[in-house]
């Protein structure tokens, strides 16, 4: 793990800082060259990746105060100004209702706009993934022994760290109550990265074929909240309800969002 990759002087690069940072360049681009395709005004990109940007990590560190609220309250300060903890889905429920707030106040067609930012999205999320792994930050998945299973014990989350609230982990591969920083765990972050990168071509191919304004967005909720679903059962979020964790509840809505989105527009059509 590479949680930091180059010190030059006081100045350090963080690898997670990085990727996210590379993660909105391409976004942004991408939405640029779809609203030209689409003849829709190209300016718009900059201000929406900008409202992207604030209100993304905005929304990620809320949620993420919210999900950790005990440990908010003893170290409200630390909480607040350290480097980690973001909650993806936070940054996008935030990000997503302040930008069709900007979109309905100019006027702009919402669906035109959130259609071309779709693949952006969907392959953003993926280069993100990237900057969790370099960083080690607490986002991989279960002990696990296949051939492909890694370490994360140079990370800023390490495994003794992250199961200690999972019992059932420790007791099976703790010693002396802990579990060993150097377990083999799945690397789910880049499970999340080859999923994103299939489902942004897929998205790519169909970004021309769908007539109706809205339908690629709805197909990207349904992409986005399935692959979030299946990738959650191996994580190490906790279950809160019905053995699902809250991330699995969320994707869970936003594909009920999609499906219905879809049935809308396809009774609109006809």
């Amino acid at each position: 793990m590479y949680p930091e990759l180059v010190k030059i002087g006081p100045l350090t690069v963080y690898s997670y800082g990085l990727m996210l940072g590379i993660a909105f360049i391409t976004a942004s681009f991408l939405l640029t060259k779809e609203l030209k395709r689409k003849k829709l005004d190209p300016n718009l990109s900059g201000t929406i990746t900008l409202l992207a940007v604030v209100c993304g990590i905005v929304g990620a560190k809320l949620f993420h105060l919210i999900e950790n609220w005990e440990y908010f309250l003893r170290a409200p300060v630390d909480m607040i100004f350290s480097a980690g903890g973001l909650t993806f889905y936070g940054g996008f429920i935030l990000a997503t209702a302040v930008i069709i707030i900007y979109l309905k106040k100019k006027k702009v067609p919402v669906f035109k706009i959130t259609d071309a930012a779709a693949p952006g999205l969907m392959i953003g999320y993926g280069i993100a993934r990237i900057g969790c792994h370099l960083s080690g930050d607490g986002d991989y998945g279960v002990p696990t022994n296949l051939p492909w299973a890694m370490s994360y014990e140079k990370g800023t989350y390490p495994p003794s760290v992250a199961f200690k609230d999972f019992p059932e982990i420790v007791e099976k591969y703790g010693v002396k109550g802990v579990v060993p920083d150097n377990i083999l765990v799945h690397p789910t972050p880049l499970y999340e990265l080859i999923a994103a990168a299939f489902l942004f071509f897929i998205l790519w191919k169909l970004r021309k074929k769908f007539a109706a304004d809205g339908k690629l967005f709805m197909t990207y909720l349904i992409f986005s909240g399935s692959e979030r679903l299946l990738v959650e059962f191996i994580r190490i979020n906790p279950k809160i309800l019905y053995g699902l964790s809250e991330a699995q509840i969320i994707s869970i809505v936003l594909m009920i969002i999609g499906f219905t989105g879809l049935a809308y527009l396809k009774r609109k059509i006809i």
